[in-house]
């Protein structure tokens, strides 16, 4: 076994050894190659062509997307029904569904850590359904409406107190277009 890896790093040193050797140059300067051509007298004036851009004439049209004014829903503890304060949002977000016919949404349900992951992620999916169910009321398409539960996956706040799972117990609206 030592004989083996003996000639195993004797073969690799001579392929390394071989593989490092620089080939020889010939580095003799002849006068032709140092020789100078004479430039002409006078100078050959050439046109030089512009790269200057031409302005356009007409304007392109860039397509304006109105800012998302979709604001999130807040929910109660343990609950996915809506509060007069979240009906109050939904309607904002209803007048900017209609404003805008081409956009759909996302309809992001959230839950704050307390629960298991299996039930935070139906609750979310409840949320999610009830924010929902209430824009199909006001008239904005069922297909313009898609809904997905993250549970607690995504926190909008990270601590453990009151306020910061009251802030993580919502429905978020995502434009898409």
């Amino acid at each position: 076994m030592k004989t083996f890896k003996l000639l195993c790093l004797l073969a690799l040193t001579l392929i390394l050894a071989a593989g490092c050797a620089k080939p020889a140059t010939d580095t003799t300067i002849t006068d032709e190659v140092c020789e100078v051509s004479e430039l002409p007298a006078t100078p050959v004036a050439e046109e030089v062509p512009s790269y200057i851009d031409e302005p356009v004439v007409e304007p392109v049209p860039v397509p304006v997307v109105a800012a998302a004014v979709l604001n999130p829903v807040y929910f109660d503890f343990d609950q996915h029904t809506l509060t007069q304060a979240s009906r109050d949002t939904l309607m904002e977000n209803t007048r900017y569904m209609e404003a805008n016919p081409t956009t759909s949404i996302v309809i992001e349900g959230h839950c704050d850590e307390r629960g298991s992951d299996e039930y935070n992620l139906a609750l979310g999916e409840r949320r999610a359904a009830a924010a929902q169910q209430y824009l199909a009321s006001m008239g904005i398409a069922a297909q313009r409406i898609r809904i997905i539960s993250y549970g607690e996956e995504k926190p909008a706040e990270l601590a453990s107190t009151e306020s910061a799972w009251a802030k993580n117990r919502r429905a978020e609206f995502v434009p898409q277009q």
